[in-house]
């Protein structure tokens, strides 16, 4: 150990010394320049920095609750026994971190109690200790974690299995669409009958109503934002189902890369491949 580092005794702060034991439900406090390492009966070691306070075993009945961080930053390393797992837990006041065997820091910090859990070897679980119902997150060698007090482990992270299933729902999606404008785009321009009775009247029984217009071609759909070539009437557009599928899906893809941040190489099948 170096610099300032003490334990709480009935309410009394004493000084460590190297060589000095910490007994269960005792508190470790450490100064501005406290630094020190310490060694359970196992093997595993835990490294505290300066300006941290923790709780060694405060669940002194649960064997597996090793250490209770209450604020600064520390550094597990816990011994496993060759394929034997040696299962602990390190508490903050946000997160419950399960682990095996394995070195990683945790840091909690002084303003939001937010928990930065940081793993260099091995694999630890974490949890949210504020909101249970959340699922577990595991993280490897390199990973980290920030835990929040009202914000769900969910929302610090993608599933890449759950993003592969939104994004075929969006092309499957895109198709259905596509298919629906196809069908509108050749039976919706047939005309119909009106319920208006405008232009109506005596003098006009017997006489014939007007044409429908044609039809457009099957497979194109119409709009009428394109002039004629005399300037008199709109004339119709025509897409084909093909375009309609691949500009849908590109805004769907479009869509899910905002959501995710993550923008799949994907290029829809030319047009010849489609119809």
């Amino acid at each position: 150990m170096t610099g300032q580092v003490s334990v709480l005794r009935d309410t009394i702060l004493y000084g460590l010394t190297d060589g000095g034991t910490v007994k269960v439900q005792e508190m470790i406090v450490t100064g501005p320049d406290g630094h020190a390492t310490f060694q359970v009966s196992d093997g595993s070691t835990f490294e505290v920095f300066p300006n941290s306070h923790l709780v060694f075993r405060k669940n002194a009945w649960n064997v597996k609750d090793l250490i209770d961080l209450l604020v600064g930053r520390i550094r597990v390393h816990i011994e496993h026994f060759g394929n034997v797992p040696n299962p602990n837990r390190i508490l903050t006041p946000t997160a419950v971190i399960s682990v095996r065997g394995t070195t990683f820091d945790v840091t909690v910090d002084d303003n939001d109690e937010a928990t930065t859990i940081e793993v260099e070897d091995g694999l630890v679980e974490v949890r949210h200790a504020l909101l249970p119902s959340e699922n577990m997150k595991r993280l490897g060698p390199g990973e980290s974690l920030k835990v929040s007090r009202s914000v769900p482990i969910a929302q610090n992270g993608w599933d890449k299995s759950q993003f592969w299933q939104y994004f075929m729902r969006a092309v499957q999606d895109a198709e259905n669409v596509a298919s629906i404008r196809l069908s509108r785009g050749v039976l919706g321009t047939a005309g119909g009958s009106s319920s208006s009775g405008a232009g109506s009247g005596p003098g006009d029984a017997g006489k014939a109503p007007p044409p429908a217009p044609p039809a457009p071609p099957p497979g194109h759909f119409m709009g009428s934002n394109v002039p004629s070539g005399d300037g008199n009437a709109p004339e119709p557009k025509h897409r084909s189902a093909s375009t309609v599928i691949r500009v849908t899906a590109k805004r769907a893809i479009e869509w899910l890369g905002k959501v995710t941040g993550i923008t799949p190489a994907f290029s829809p099948m030319p047009e010849r491949l489609l119809f």
